[in-house]
């Protein structure tokens, strides 16, 4: 499993981490030809080798054309992620890392998401800023990431919404519950792009780097624009691999959920369990049961992250009936696993394998895979899912 540990000495942006993914060995150009289906409009994605107190490492920025256009609202980004030819892995992780920053600003403004005007976050280059970091993470195989304590700065900065305290209400809604370090730089050092991206990286994989030992590969360091008073404006993308150990076995705590329904559409049961899954629950399911006075019902079963349980019991109390939630921390065992593509005659399916003491012992093919292809040659899922698997 690769794994990347974050940490920072000059504050975190969108182009501070593309520049450490870039530095650890992502093709600009590779990236450059993929975002090109967003058709977002005239770009150029530059990088150039930096130095600033005897450390060396890329410096990336995103160079745009007079016909781009900013894009502030999240449906139409949304639908441009999702026309585009992008990895489906992508287009999930990009989505969230902009709901997150949508939910964010929601909360920040007193309204909601559908209502949300990005400004600075809406522009191309905050765009590309993103989804190519989303685009990097996953050409580099990353199935980890942690991040360490932030280091934020003091002042003001000026913006469209004016002058606003640093970090700005966005940065402090998305870092809620991430330590942070307090310094005397005048300036914003983390983004609401940055904190956006790590922090949904953060708690969207599994932050298990700790379970086995590991081994550092390789490191990337990324600068940013400004020069700072008294720190450098770098951050530092340390990349490990967990070892080979004599059970390849996963354990880790997570928190399940449970809510009664027997007062419901079943149709809003079944749009509640899709959201759930779309906001960050590991395992969304539903079971019969007989309630009082022998009413039928379901029980709703919600597997989640620690990180993302307030959450998705806030989406319960919103999108359901309940007046209640039951929730207990538990243990899990889970198979190491791993994603490698097979080549069909629908065309490339991603596997999803998994290793126990070192020996393969199961294999899924990505639905979504398999349904795309079955649907572009006119087949059933089932063919190309037996194809891929075999």
């Amino acid at each position: 499993m690769n794994i990347i540990n974050f940490n920072s000495i000059g504050g975190a942006s969108g182009d501070m981490i593309l520049g450490t993914l870039v530095n650890l060995g992502v093709s600009t150009v590779e990236l450059q030809t993929a975002l090109e289906s967003l058709n977002i409009g005239t770009f150029k994605i530059e990088e150039e080798d930096a130095n600033e107190h005897s450390l060396s490492g890329t410096r990336v920025t995103v160079k745009i054309g007079p016909e781009a256009k900013p894009i502030r609202h999240l449906g139409p980004i949304c639908e441009m992620i999702n026309a585009s030819t992008l990895p489906d892995d992508v287009k999930a992780m990009s989505i969230k890392v902009f709901n997150n920053l949508a939910d964010a600003e929601a909360k920040v403004h007193g309204t909601t998401t559908d209502h949300i005007h990005f400004h600075e976050v809406g522009a191309v280059d905050s765009i590309i800023d993103i989804i190519g970091s989303c685009l990097a993470l996953s050409l580099l195989k990353v199935e980890a990431v942690s991040v360490d304590p932030l280091p934020v700065g003091t002042g003001y900065v000026d913006c469209e919404h004016g002058r606003l305290p640093v970090p700005v209400p966005a940065t402090i809604e998305l870092l809620k519950g991430h330590p942070i370090e307090k310094t005397a730089e005048p300036f914003e050092m983390v983004t609401p792009t940055g904190a956006a991206l790590l922090t949904t990286w953060k708690n969207e994989l599994p932050n298990n780097e700790a379970s086995n030992t590991t081994i550092i590969k390789d490191t990337g360091v990324g600068f940013g624009q400004r020069k700072l008073k008294n720190r450098i404006n770098m951050l530092r993308a340390v990349m490990m691999e967990n070892s080979t150990s004599s059970s390849t076995e996963e354990t880790d705590s997570c928190i399940v959920i449970e809510s009664n329904l027997d007062d419901m559409n079943p149709e809003l049961i079944g749009s509640l369990c899709e959201k759930l899954l779309a906001e960050g629950a590991l395992d969304v399911f539903t079971s019969a049961v007989q309630m009082k006075k022998q009413r039928p019902g379901c029980l709703l079963t919600v597997l989640s992250t620690p990180a993302s349980k307030e959450d998705l019991i806030t989406t319960i109390f919103q999108e359901s009936t309940t007046f209640g939630v039951r929730e207990h921390e538990t243990k899990r065992t889970i198979l190491e696993r791993r994603h490698e593509t097979v080549k069909t005659p629908y065309g490339d399916i991603r596997v999803k394998i998994g290793t126990l003491n070192g020996k393969d012992i199961t294999r899924s093919p990505e639905y979504s895979d398999c349904a795309a292809a079955a649907k572009k040659n006119s087949i059933a899922v089932r063919t190309v899912y037996d194809t891929a698997k075999s």
